[in-house]
């Protein structure tokens, strides 16, 4: 069995919807395996995720209010790439529109699918260390609704024991960062 990046063959595709974030196309396609079939794919350009960890110790989380589950998520701060932007760049920007922090160190945690079942998008996760609080932050996108947290790690892994409401991609960046960091 190969686990390498074989293409479909596409044999029919119809784009249903084009958003401004995301398009939903279905396609008929053959697997490398032969099979055929129809699937149904949302395109996404990517998104990019900080853990920010204050210069105390404290991960900059966000309390996000997310219209699809009607409700706030705690969440790393984390956007949507622009067409022609790098996820790094993505990054820098959000962290402070989101947070009001700068982060002066940046290392890559890598990319990983977030939903490959349906949709092609990937997050490209990053650790933001060294922060400094902006004086005048820029401004928060007008259809956002956020509030900035600080926690520790201990809080934030008590928050994922008690099934607070955190979206998937904090928790697998978090766990990701304890791993390249080697902390237990």
């Amino acid at each position: 069995m190969s686990l390498g990046n074989e293409p479909s063959e596409v044999i029919k595709q119809r784009l249903f919807y084009q958003g401004r974030k995301f398009n939903f196309e279905v396609s008929q396609r053959r697997l490398p395996n032969g099979a055929e079939g129809e699937w149904e794919c949302i395109n996404h350009p990517g998104g990019a995720l900080a853990v920010p960890i204050t210069n105390d110790g404290k991960l900059v989380l966000v309390n996000q209010y997310r219209f699809a589950l009607q409700g706030r998520l705690l969440e790393f701060p984390a956007g949507t790439v622009e067409i022609t932007e790098d996820p790094a760049e993505t990054i820098k920007r959000e962290l402070e529109e989101e947070t009001g922090y700068r982060a002066n160190q940046w290392r890559s945690l890598g990319k990983f699918a977030l939903a490959p079942g349906y949709s092609d998008e990937f997050i490209y996760a990053f650790l933001a260390q060294d922060l400094e609080k902006l004086e005048k932050p820029p401004a928060q996108d007008e259809d956002e609704d956020i509030e900035v947290v600080l926690m520790s790690f201990e809080e934030f892994e008590q928050a994922i024991i008690e099934g607070k409401p955190i979206d998937a991609k904090s928790i697998t960046s978090y766990f990701w960062m304890k791993l390249v960091l080697d902390l237990k």
